[in-house]
């Protein structure tokens, strides 16, 4: 991928990171944004990131970007286009998960009505608005291969954390499909990706190592989940590059994909060797 230009959002840590990794490490040029410049509660920062990347052999671009405010994100994309001309791939990954934490399996008239504003904004309608920034700079590339990648999960179409977290993966799930329609005919995949349960910086916050040895988080009100076969960030971010490095990935546009299934399919495994975690996110 030494000649393609990756945008991934949310990557100062979890997912994001994981897939800014991985596609550096296969030699793109990856801009990847976020919040977090500065050391705080959870690990990872932008900037951290982008180093890991150079030291994987791959270059990579730190944003600053606060994915509420739509000036910034069109920032992004214009510097983009500045230095590099085009777009191959689009990763929307950014989320609030840390503001999700304390709703997690709440019923929805327990929740305060911004929750909602919460959830849809940073995980769909930003998103919707990255893809539309990104729009003319994948069209502007004549290369073959565009990708654009929604991360979902499972929650689109069964119950997960609450109602709003489903709503807000059903609809990012109705989007890919959508966009596909009108994307097809410029040559450009999009794919919804669910990841299995992934050993994030916040799962690890909240696990502990039970009396015979497991590694278990606790969620309130869903139970206990042994995560000793969790799934690594990076492993989602293998089932990105690929994707990204499939020629043939238009023929699943507009569909949902788990890293489990692209596991089997192309053959990657996680870091440490290992396939497919067992349970979706």
């Amino acid at each position: 991928m030494a000649d393609k230009v990756a945008v991934v959002t949310g990557a100062s840590r979890g997912v994001g990171k994981g897939i800014a990794l991985e596609l550096g490490a296969a030699g793109a040029t990856v801009y990847l944004t976020g919040r977090t410049t500065e050391p705080g509660p959870l690990p990872g920062t932008i900037g951290e990131t982008a180093r890991e990347i150079g030291e994987l052999g791959g270059t990579g671009i730190a944003v600053a970007c606060d994915h509420h405010e739509d000036e910034q994100v069109a920032a992004v994309f214009d510097r983009v286009r500045a230095e590099q001309g085009g777009l191959d791939i689009l990763v929307n990954n950014v989320f609030s998960a840390p503001d999700l934490a304390p709703w997690l399996h709440k019923p929805f008239w327990e929740l305060p009505l911004g929750a909602w504003d919460q959830v849809l904004d940073i995980g769909l309608r930003s998103h919707y608005a990255a893809t539309l920034y990104a729009a003319p700079l994948l069209f502007a590339n004549d290369r073959p291969g565009k990708l654009i990648v929604n991360i979902s999960s499972s929650g689109a179409v069964s119950y997960g954390h609450n109602v709003v977290y489903g709503v807000g993966k059903a609809g990012l799930d109705k989007m890919t499909a959508d966009m596909a329609v009108e994307l097809r005919p410029k040559g450009i995949a999009i794919v919804s990706l669910w990841p299995g349960l992934v050993f994030t910086e916040l799962v690890a916050t909240g696990a502990t190592t039970t009396d015979d040895g497991r590694r278990v988080v606790e969620i309130p009100g869903a139970g206990t989940f042994d995560i000793s076969h969790a799934e690594s960030p990076r492993f989602v971010g293998r089932a990105v590059a690929a994707l990204a490095a499939d020629p043939e990935t238009l023929e699943i546009s507009g569909e949902r994909r788990t890293t489990a299934e692209l596991a089997a399919r192309y053959g990657f495994t996680d870091v440490d060797g290992s396939g497919a975690g067992a349970r979706l996110r």
